[in-house]
């Protein structure tokens, strides 16, 4: 297992299964917080549902989270040993003619990801971890027990503009590293073959339509505090 890392082809595959994970996470976390526009009620429910049921938080929870630290990691360690290769062949041809934009400037693009990453976290879930762990309220109910606090949390982090248009700006980054990674990730596990041009479709879709998703919805709660 330790050869199968420490081999280029098995450091570009482990991002490509750890890319998989996380853009089905992305999915599943956009058809959640889509729900908090055209229904508060049922935001609610599932949200605490997924916040309060034991499977989702000490077994998949744990699982998304080194999910998010492997994709970072590997990333940073594949971007900097594919540089230094890379350094003595620029040195003899123009690389910016053989590759786009994006695929030169995935680090940075991931590392305002993570950078957005941290402030999701300090936003949302390290006050969730607070509200059930520290504080031992497990109920998801607001102070005065009449109904769900998962929206009004919501709208309330939406309110001031500065967090909006950080939000944003977030999203536009994902979208960006989406459209290179989503087709990288395929080409990593050997998917090229007569589904090549649809895929690359899908991904271009996936990569511009949910991230718009996110923007809508911040958009969305910020107008309609």
């Amino acid at each position: 297992m330790s050869g199968f890392f420490n081999s280029s082809i098995g450091r570009k595959y482990a991002m490509a299964l750890s890319a998989f994970f996380l853009m089905i996470f992305i999915v599943q976390h956009f058809a959640i917080n889509i729900l908090s526009v055209f229904s508060p009620d049922a935001f609610n429910e599932i949200s605490h549902f997924m916040g309060t049921n034991p499977l989702v938080q000490f077994g998949l929870q744990p699982i998304l989270l080194f999910g998010v630290v492997f994709h970072f990691v590997m990333g940073f360690i594949l971007e900097i040993r594919n540089r230094n290769a890379r350094a003595v062949k620029y040195a003899q041809y123009n690389g910016a003619a053989n590759s786009t934009w994006m695929s030169r400037n995935m680090i940075w693009s991931g590392g305002f990801i993570l950078i957005f990453l941290v402030i999701h976290f300090i936003d949302f879930w390290f006050p969730e971890i607070n509200t059930k762990f520290i504080q031992g309220d497990m109920s998801g109910l607001l102070a005065d027990g009449e109904g769900y606090r998962y929206y009004e949390e919501l709208t309330h982090k939406f309110a001031p503009l500065w967090r909006v248009a950080l939000y944003c700006v977030g999203f536009i980054f994902l979208s960006l590293h989406l459209l290179h990674g989503f087709s990288s990730a395929f080409q990593s596990v050997g998917a090229n073959n007569k589904y090549t041009r649809g895929l690359k479709g899908f991904g271009k879709a996936y990569a511009i339509i949910i991230p718009l998703g996110f923007i809508f919805i911040a958009l969305f709660h910020h107008f309609n505090h």
